[in-house]
């Protein structure tokens, strides 16, 4: 072995040639989450590599594989066993290593399957593994996608089961059993889509249910389903980071939902920001950021009323010209806030 990283827990050592049958019952873990993470400044690139590596030395569970965007320069897609853990990976590296880094929108794996010969030539096979939405193929070259799923196992008092029920259809969930443990306890059983449940379906949960309920889930393998890509536009500029892949039974709903919630996260500047919704190039939600205003009229007493006109027509000329060349920065904690869904609460 020439790294560490190459020992697996549950590997079997034994002394040259003298093999043994290996320990059985040993899995790897699998990662349920994907999300990529970036150095906010790229001279600190060395210094987060450092800081992963022996993180990753006590935490093997998380895989790691090196990635690169055009608008965020070199970095790394990770892979996390659930949202909660990528959280507190993300405040170790901030805690013990004073590393500020961007993490993308969390993704799960999907798959498509190619009908293009091209690109089934260029993969080297039908089927393939998107685990970045920058990798999504065009639907035109896709015979048809598979989404992952896991079989929930739900647990609360009875008095709440109402309430779970139309949280679990809200997420695509199919019943599968429903079972009554004793004459206050309920258990049931759902198939979920695993995009579904990766952010905040725990919370709302909780919530719900007084903090009694219980989850558990495993995976469950694939299924087909209508998935599309969608981007968010800040003044026509697609934020990489907020790229996501989605039902398209819930393109629209979700599209202006995170409108909104960047409208809420991103700070105002001097010029109008337009936050948009895209699949494709076609728009399907919009919020406008209004700019921070001057009155350049508050010195104008009486007079003529073109004086007026020209202060304001200049300043919207320089309103203008900002927008042009002026930067929009989403803020590093905006990405996992903007994507909790207060209205499950």
């Amino acid at each position: 072995m020439k790294e560490v990283t190459e020992a697996q827990i549950g590997d079997t050592l034994f002394l040259y040639k003298q093999p043994v049958e290996p320990l059985p019952g040993f899995k790897s873990a699998k990662p349920m989450v994907f999300a990529g993470m970036y150095p906010v400044d790229q001279t600190e690139y060395n210094n987060l590599k450092s800081a992963l590596e022996r993180l990753t030395l006590n935490d093997s569970s998380v895989t790691v594989h090196r990635d690169s965007s055009l608008a965020l320069g070199a970095g790394w897609r990770l892979g996390f066993l659930g949202l909660l853990h990528m959280e507190v990976f993300n405040q170790r590296l901030e805690q013990e290593y004073n590393m500020s880094v961007i993490l993308t929108a969390p993704t799960v794996p999907y798959k498509a399957v190619l009908s293009s010969a091209k690109l089934i030539k260029e993969y080297g096979k039908a089927e393939i593994t998107i685990i970045n939405p920058a990798q999504f193929p065009d639907k035109l070259s896709v015979s048809e996608y598979l989404e992952p799923t896991v079989l929930g196992t739900i647990v609360t008092p009875h008095e709440y089961i109402g309430k779970i029920i139309v949280l679990c259809q809200d997420r695509r969930a199919v019943q599968k059993d429903m079972l009554y443990i004793d004459e206050n306890r309920v258990m049931l059983k759902y198939l979920f889509p695993l995009n579904e449940i990766v952010v905040d379906f725990y919370d709302a949960l909780k919530s719900l249910s007084s903090g009694y309920a219980s989850f558990d889930y495993e995976d469950a393998g694939y299924q087909a389903a209508d998935l599309i890509k969608m981007d968010i536009l800040l003044n026509g500029n697609p934020v990489e980071e907020l790229a996501t892949i989605i039902h398209n039974d819930k393109a629209y709903a979700t599209g202006k939902f995170l409108c909104e919630r960047l409208k809420d996260a991103i700070p105002r500047q001097l010029f109008e920001i337009a936050i948009q919704a895209a699949i494709g190039k076609k728009i399907i939600a919009r919020e406008t950021l209004k700019a921070y205003r001057k009155n350049v009229v508050a010195k104008c007493y009486g007079g003529d009323i073109t004086r007026r006109m020209k202060l304001l027509k200049r300043q919207a000329e320089g309103k203008r010209l900002m927008r042009k060349i002026g930067n929009v920065e989403v803020p590093r904690d905006a990405f996992i806030r903007v994507l909790k869904r207060q209205t499950d609460k």
